[in-house]
């Protein structure tokens, strides 16, 4: 790790206490970032963390996928793929931005449904999944188990009425 840091130019490389200013976080949530395996700081050779400024650039990640609800397991394994040791290229980022993109299409679709389906429920005013008679005759969707099953992706026409 030595070698790494003797290549980088001393404007390259961030205290962490720098770091932490530029990228917007405390210091003690870059640590974690690091014990969680999403950031790799060089070392100093006092044993001082030592940032890359491209380093600025997986946070920022880290943050944006933060916001839109992926937890730190998944972030990380959305980053696994990315170079240690250099600046990521537009190529590398196009490629983790496919994966993103798959998900977050997922994720969309999921919410129109919501969206549409909570129209027609808020229509008929019970909010009642027991007493919906458009819905949940009877409580049909019991019969799939526990949760809002029709949001979980359930169809009521797949669903068989009680009793049948």
């Amino acid at each position: 790790m030595a070698d790494r840091s003797a290549k980088l130019r001393a404007n390259d490389v961030l205290s962490i206490g720098q770091f932490a200013e530029r990228a917007g976080l405390a210091v003690s949530a870059l640590r974690y970032y690091e014990a969680e395996g999403l950031i790799a700081p060089m070392r100093a050779p006092s044993g001082q963390r030592r940032f890359r400024r491209a380093d600025i650039r997986r946070v920022s990640f880290i943050r944006i996928a933060q916001q839109f609800g992926y937890t730190l397991p998944q972030i990380k394994a959305l980053m696994a793929g990315l170079p240690e040791g250099r600046t990521p290229t537009a190529k590398d980022w196009r490629e983790i931005s496919e994966q993103f993109r798959d998900t977050l299409d997922q994720r969309i679709q999921t919410l129109k449904k919501m969206r549409d389906d909570l129209d027609g429920c808020i229509g008929c005013g019970c909010l009642s999944l027991e007493k919906c008679r458009l819905y949940n005759k009877e409580d049909k969707a019991a019969t799939r188990g526990a949760g809002p099953r029709y949001l979980m992706g359930d169809r009521s026409d797949e669903i068989r009425e009680a009793g049948e």
